[in-house]
């Protein structure tokens, strides 16, 4: 059985496997590179956890990260979605619908009118959930799809 665990600072063991393993697994649909990560030790992850208006969610089976996605603040006032992952044993569950409708009632428990998302392009898995989810294109931006969701 799936667990969504929402994450506090002291989640930060948690939070750094679940990273670590999406980094390890999908390099080609983040921006962010395992050794940007790899080396960083609990101050930094404590950090990440810590950032404020935050919301960090990992799916665990048997106490072991399988799934993540968290909800950020953005530059200009908007919420975004970002670093949603699900473990290659989980998928085909509907675990990253999971995810991304948790940051999605988050989102709107915050009071927010629309979730922003960046999606690498040719991450064809990832922007088909989106679509799914009523996400639609935005505008490129550099290598990535912007996508928005009104809420």
């Amino acid at each position: 059985m799936v667990n969504l665990r929402v994450l506090t600072a002291d989640d930060w063991p948690l939070w750094r496997d679940a990273r670590l393993a999406a980094l390890t697994d999908a390099p080609h649909a983040f921006t962010s590179r395992l050794d940007d990560w790899d080396s960083g030790g609990e101050r930094r992850w404590r950090q990440r956890l810590e950032m404020p208006g935050t919301y960090n969610v990992v799916a665990e089976i048997d106490g072991r990260p399988v799934g993540m996605a968290s909800g950020v603040p953005g530059d200009d006032g908007v919420l975004e979605l970002r670093s949603v992952w699900v473990s290659p044993a989980a998928r085909g569950q509907r675990l990253g619908d999971r995810l991304i409708g948790a940051v999605e009632a988050w989102a709107r428990q915050a009071g927010a009118a629309e979730l922003r998302l960046a999606v690498i392009d040719g991450n064809e898995p990832a922007i088909t959930l989106y679509r799914r989810h009523g996400f639609v294109e935005a505008r490129p931006r550099a290598d990535q799809r912007v996508m928005l969701k009104p809420l």
